[in-house]
């Protein structure tokens, strides 16, 4: 590649000193290029006429051709045009949570409706790991709550937030000023796990105050659990802003916990691969929007 550059230099300007200045080479050099182009052609390319140098017939042949290499050559190592979305044609498939199915999952498919119409949201169910899916490319962004994951994975938190307990407005639990732990314990609660785990970070906290609760439903998500806050006595778990969304929906009523649980941080996942792609970084730029309330 060097020669080739040097070649063209020398055919553009038949001049060692000006091949040089144009390359930002000095003239030694750009005078050895000259003499291994030489002996690669088998040709003198370049030959003194006074206190010029002309090119040789070879050269002349060879001129156009090295220029259009170069151009070619110096187009692919430079960096990738910046994809126009609004002709893009394309599928992504996303995995998120269940909780932003009503508040996130609109807004983005709007937000990329109006700005990339060719671009396809394919949305899979959260049973899928997200770690191996990603990786595996079954998936190429992943949207929630971002558990352990692969070495090599990006994240990138997007909110914070903390949970709170929900229950129908009739429940008892919505007529009292503050919720005691043991009256939060002596209700009948539903448990999130997409594992089938009845006990998680609550009980080990009930268990420090020297208490229990009965858990009498386990769920594989958030929805479902909110669900069934507002259509039994049961008291359900759910990340405080983005759950106070279905309140009014639902007749819910969210309350404090009376203990403290480690916040849930809200995020996104996606392969390395997809780091530097151009359409991958502006749905990226689009989820972030759309979860933080920025305009887009």
């Amino acid at each position: 590649m060097n020669l080739l550059l040097a070649l063209d230099a020398l055919l553009t300007d038949n001049s060692v000193t000006a091949a040089a200045a144009r390359t930002h080479t000095s003239a030694p050099a750009m005078s050895r290029s000259l003499a291994r182009l030489r002996r690669v052609f088998d040709d003198p390319l370049l030959v003194r006429a006074g206190r010029d140098l002309v090119p040789t017939p070879r050269a002349l042949e060879l001129r156009g051709e090295v220029r259009a290499v170069v151009a070619r050559a110096t187009a692919l190592f430079g960096p990738a045009p910046d994809a126009d979305v609004a002709t893009t044609v394309r599928t992504f498939d996303l995995q998120v949570t269940d909780l932003y199915s009503t508040t996130v999952i609109p807004r983005l498919i709007g937000d990329v409706r109006g700005q990339a119409p060719g671009v396809t949201l394919r949305f899979r169910p959260e049973g899928v790991e997200g770690g191996p899916a990603l990786r595996e490319g079954v998936v190429d962004l992943e949207i929630g709550v971002i558990g352990a994951t692969d070495p090599e994975i990006r994240t990138e938190v997007l909110a914070t937030e903390h949970l709170v307990g929900f229950v129908r407005r009739s429940h008892p639990l919505a007529a009292v000023r503050r919720v005691t732990p043991r009256r939060f314990a002596a209700a009948d609660h539903v448990a999130l796990s997409r594992r089938g785990r009845a006990r998680g970070p609550v009980d080990e906290r009930l268990d420090e105050l020297g208490l229990s609760r009965r858990v009498v439903a386990v769920v594989p998500t958030y929805a479902a659990s909110l669900f069934l806050a507002g259509e039994t006595d049961v008291v359900c778990l759910a990340p405080a802003v983005t759950g106070r969304a279905t309140l009014e929906r639902l007749g819910l009523h969210a309350f404090e916990l009376p203990f403290d649980l480690p916040p849930v941080p809200l995020g996104m996942a996606w392969h390395p691969r997809n780091d530097a792609d151009h359409t991958h970084r502006w749905l990226r730029d689009r989820v972030r929007d759309v979860v933080t309330g920025s305009p887009g």
